[in-house]
């Protein structure tokens, strides 16, 4: 039974905030510029094609000449989706004739490339018609079809136009006639379609939609072999898998009977939204309970100190518990966004803030690493360790970039980071019919369905004040209150009253005009390992608020940009100061340290010599915005 939901798109208005400030540069910078990507247009960037794959594929269907076929990922068809997607979210927030126009154009290519049961890839129909789901494991078609369906629903939300839904339901209603009524036995090799039609059921109210996410869930891991056998009765592939990593697959066992993390970490995160999603939905405990073992299992065990998930880049994934190598992390931005899903799908259920906590986590660090400061260049990977010289060139280490690219050939993360920026507002505010829920801290307005509307006031992670005025309405609200924050107030109108806390959130009874101020811990402070995890014996990170810390060379000639050679001591003598050659807002940390003095050789009998002194650090998401150089977010405690 669901115990809450998220706001509707339009619910919320950002201010000059922080969040604001995020979704303006999205909005002005990304946006243009992943759309010229998408059209072969953005100069010394990785090619795209996706529009003109789109244009083609409908030359096929007329039976014209497809020019120059298709190129690209068999997947290439999704980053148009999320571009969409991201649009749609954008002008719900700020209406845009010109761009409005810009995506009803790409809804029109993309409409006249659907064939006439209502098929919609433009791999198979440019190039392997005959081909249509005999490859569920690498295909990905389910997997365009449910970024294309998430697209179709948020941009009939912003804008009321109905063109891409439309398409949308004509090409659920076809993989409803090949997986129910012609009773294909697949389910996707790339869990997306289950989520994406879950948006669709509760938008239209097709009912198809909700059985076909329940089918495809169900039967995903009853028989463990389907990807082998699969692929015994086709004799081509697209990059050669046999099927048989049922754990890589997520396909093991039933979903249900499912307790471990496991395989592709992003294909994970997406696959436990859908059931947490589907549980929440149909009141489903069984498949609630495998979706608590499986979030103990990631956030308990295998998840990193910035939200990332997934240790190996042999396959994207999971590896075993407390694995969590810094150096050779993979920590794919397209899997701490699916963490956010994922949490924010178990806020349904269970409105606890130990999932508002990894939501901030993963967003605040993880997710805004991904994204360079000007919005102009992208981190596939965000390594907790980068050492220019052996990061991105040691065949180890060979996916740990020390720069960010413009673009990739399989370029999943750049629009998928910039739907998560625009739909913040979604994942920040949830609502019931008596309750008004801040799960995180979005400065703006925010309108609930209850009649309670909101203004948020905050510099949120810099500024450690939340102010909520109470702009119309009654009701109660409640508010998260950080598991960081070892010490918080909490006032209305000036005054401490008495407020229930309740699995980390406090409750409230407000009214129109009603002033609510919380203000939470701003004091720097140390996190500790587990001393499971090997690779951080002995370590200790720093964190202020939501945000963790990292250690750049740029900021420390003290050790001529050798942080490898500092340890802290682990003292509270901890300043704010000012961040060079960053902007303004960014507030770095002043923090005891030591440095150990340089030695000849490789080795050396000589005990180290350690000298006093102050080490820098900044937000980690700030990271690599002044040239390659040495990082560190885990440090040797002294």
């Amino acid at each position: 039974m669901k115990n809450q939901k998220q706001i509707r798109q339009t619910a919320y208005k950002p201010d000059d905030g922080f969040i604001g400030r995020k979704q303006e540069l999205i909005r002005e910078t990304v946006i243009p510029y992943q759309y010229s990507v998408l059209r072969d247009e953005a100069p010394d960037t990785e090619k795209s094609h996706v529009i003109a794959n789109f244009v083609n594929a409908g030359r096929a269907l007329r039976g014209e000449d497809v020019g120059d076929g298709f190129y690209g990922m068999v997947f290439q068809d999704s980053d148009a989706a999320k571009w969409l997607e991201t649009v749609a979210y954008s002008l719900a927030i700020h209406p845009d004739e010109e761009l409005e126009a810009t995506a009803d154009e790409v809804i029109n290519i993309i409409a006249s490339a659907q064939d006439e049961d209502g098929y919609l890839d433009t791999a198979f129909t440019i190039k392997d018609r005959d081909h249509r789901w005999q490859n569920l494991l690498e295909g990905h078609e389910l997997y365009c079809a449910g970024h294309m369906m998430e697209a179709a629903c948020a941009y009939y939300e912003a804008t009321g136009k109905d063109k891409l839904l439309k398409v949308m339901e004509k090409n659920a209603e076809h993989i409803y006639d090949v997986f129910i009524t012609g009773g294909h036995k697949g389910y996707p090799g790339h869990p997306e379609v289950e989520l994406a039609l879950m948006k669709m059921y509760r938008l239209t109210g097709n009912h198809k939609c909700l059985e076909l996410a329940e089918h495809f869930i169900n039967v995903r891991g009853v028989d463990p072999h389907y990807f082998e056998n699969e692929r015994k009765s086709r004799d081509w592939v697209v990059w050669g898998s046999d099927g048989r990593d049922h754990d890589y697959q997520q396909s093991g066992r039933p979903v249900r009977e499912q307790s471990d993390a496991t395989g592709h970490s992003v294909r994970a995160v997406y696959l436990y939204t859908a059931m947490a999603d589907l549980a929440s939905e149909t009141d489903d405990k069984e498949l609630l309970d495998a979706c608590n073992r499986l979030w103990e299992s990631i956030t308990g065990k295998r998840m990193y100190i910035t939200g990332g998930i997934g240790s190996s880049v042999n396959g994207e994934a999971f590896t075993v518990d407390y694995d969590l190598p810094n150096d050779t992390a993979y920590c794919e931005t397209c899997a701490s966004i699916g963490l956010m899903f994922f949490a924010s799908r178990m806020l349904e259920s269970n409105a606890d803030g130990r999932y508002g906590d990894v939501m901030e986590q993963a967003f605040y660090n993880t997710v805004l690493a991904g994204i360079q400061l000007d919005g102009k260049s992208f981190f596939y990977v965000n390594p907790l360790e980068c050492v220019p010289g052996i990061s991105g060139k040691a065949s180890t280490h060979w996916h740990d970039l020390t720069q960010r690219p413009k673009w990739y050939a399989c370029a999943c993360c750049p629009p998928n980071l910039a739907r998560c920026v625009c739909s913040f507002g979604k994942y920040a505010y949830g609502e019931n019919e008596k309750t008004a829920f801040c799960h995180m801290f979005a400065s703006g307005k925010v309108e609930f369905e209850n009649g309670l509307k909101l203004s948020c006031k905050t510099e949120y992670p810099f500024g450690f004040d939340v102010n909520y005025t109470v702009l119309d309405g009654e009701g109660a609200l409640a508010i998260r209150i950080p598991a960081w924050s070892k010490e918080f107030s909490l006032t209305v109108n000036g005054e401490i009253v008495n407020h229930e806390i309740r699995n980390g959130y406090a409750y409230l009874s407000v009214k129109a005009s009603d002033e609510v101020a919380l203000k939470l811990d701003s004091l720097p402070y140390y996190v500790y390992p587990s001393n499971k995890i090997p690779e951080l014996t002995g370590s200790v990170a720093l964190c202020r608020g939501p945000l963790v810390y990292c250690f750049e060379g740029k900021d420390n000639g003290w050790c001529d940009g050798n942080i490898l050679s500092l340890s802290l001591t682990g003292d509270d003598d901890i300043s704010p100061e000012k961040a060079e050659r960053l902007p303004d807002e960014i507030v770095a940390l002043k923090v005891p340290a030591v440095k150990s003095c340089e030695v000849s050789g490789l080795y050396t009998l000589s005990k180290p010599v350690y000298e006093k002194g102050y080490a820098k650090a900044i937000p980690y998401y700030a990271w690599c915005n002044r040239g390659e150089n040495q990082m560190r977010v885990w440090m040797n405690l002294i």
